[in-house]
């Protein structure tokens, strides 16, 4: 499989490269960045892996999928531009900006026979894979809250708006794992945290979820949080499951680690930061499961070699998009908002 990545910065660098590089059987053909910069970077980091200024170059090559990994504000005319290309298309998340863009995308990937996936990689987060194992096997039993979040002191981050602000940046990945584990959601209810007066990036968001399963979802993130709160914690009849701390594949990515260079290694939790299970005098460790975001590319390759669905189907995206866009309008209006049928799709 012949993958090109579009965009090199913080996501295409850390994110995607090493798991397209690491990926058996795939070749990396080539980046789409004008960046004198980045090009200087991608080629101290992979010789070899050629670079070009707009996605036409790149496919003239020849490649069978495109990886979106740039700005949010630019992103969704990159992915249509590569659909229009008739290359399969997969973008970073979060989606698009609204519902409507996203449907739009998805429209046109369809029209164009496509296949469109978006890179949803905590799906395959260390933790989450514990949380889902425990809620399938029925070891807390019937789970009535869910608590999830993502929380960091990252002052540079404040007014970095290229993710489109927190909610839509963390929050897509936080709304993604609760709809996967409990289904489509009726009502929505949002705070957002602003320092600015003219509220053009929100830095710090909570969300509770009402999923038609009757189940709701606690969700919270923040970049100006010194003191992060449980990444889970899981309430049922027969127990509760929480874990702090935050999966270590993106430590991993960012010192510059590959699965391929890890091996085993790769997404192993140690004892340490292993979760707890609880139920009233009961206190024990849980194992963790191993983390893999390679996956996904293991998954997008099966896919497109016609052995199975996309790991995340566009479709998905746009539920969680939706479910986002009621977070903001909770937000602006001071009120809990209610999801048709329709939009919980």
């Amino acid at each position: 499989m012949r993958i090109g990545l579009v965009g090199y910065g913080h996501g295409g660098r850390f994110f995607h490269a090493p798991l397209i590089s690491s990926l058996p059987g795939a070749t990396f053909v080539g980046v789409v960045t004008r960046s004198t910069e980045r090009r200087r970077l991608l080629g101290a980091e992979h010789p070899g892996v050629p670079a070009f200024d707009n996605i036409g170059q790149l496919v003239e090559i020849g490649v069978d999928v495109l990886v979106v990994s740039t700005p949010l504000k630019g992103r969704p005319a990159l992915v249509l531009d590569a659909i229009e290309h008739n290359v399969a298309v997969v973008s970073d998340k979060p989606f698009a900006a609204d519902a409507q863009q996203a449907q739009t995308l998805i429209t046109m990937a369809e029209r164009q026979g496509v296949q469109l996936s978006v890179y949803q990689n905590r799906r395959w987060d260390s933790d989450f894979l514990t949380v889902r194992k425990l809620i399938e096997s029925g070891a807390l039993g019937q789970v009535s809250r869910f608590e999830s979040r993502i929380e960091r002191y990252s002052p540079q981050s404040v007014n970095n708006g290229s993710g489109g602000g927190f909610l839509r940046d963390l929050g897509s990945h936080l709304v993604d794992q609760a709809l996967l584990l409990f289904g489509p959601v009726s009502q929505v209810y949002a705070e957002l945290d602003y320092l600015e007066k003219d509220q053009t990036f929100d830095n710090g968001f909570f969300m509770s979820l009402t999923h038609a399963s009757g189940v709701i979802s606690h969700l919270g993130g923040s970049c100006l949080q010194n003191t992060p709160g449980p990444r889970f914690r899981v309430t049922g009849t027969q127990g509760c499951y929480s874990v702090d701390g935050l999966d270590g594949q993106e430590a991993s990515a960012l010192a510059g680690l590959t699965p391929k260079s890890e091996g085993e290694r790769w997404g192993v939790e140690e004892h340490r930061r292993w979760g707890w299970f609880e139920q009233g005098e009961v206190r024990e460790r849980v194992p963790s499961e191993r983390g893999c975001w390679n996956q996904f590319y293991l998954q997008l390759q099966a896919a497109l070699q016609g052995g199975g669905p996309l790991p995340v189907d566009a479709r998905d995206a746009l539920a969680t998009t939706r479910v986002l866009d009621a977070a903001r309008l909770s937000f602006e209006r001071h009120q809990v908002v209610q999801l048709s049928p329709f939009e919980r799709r």
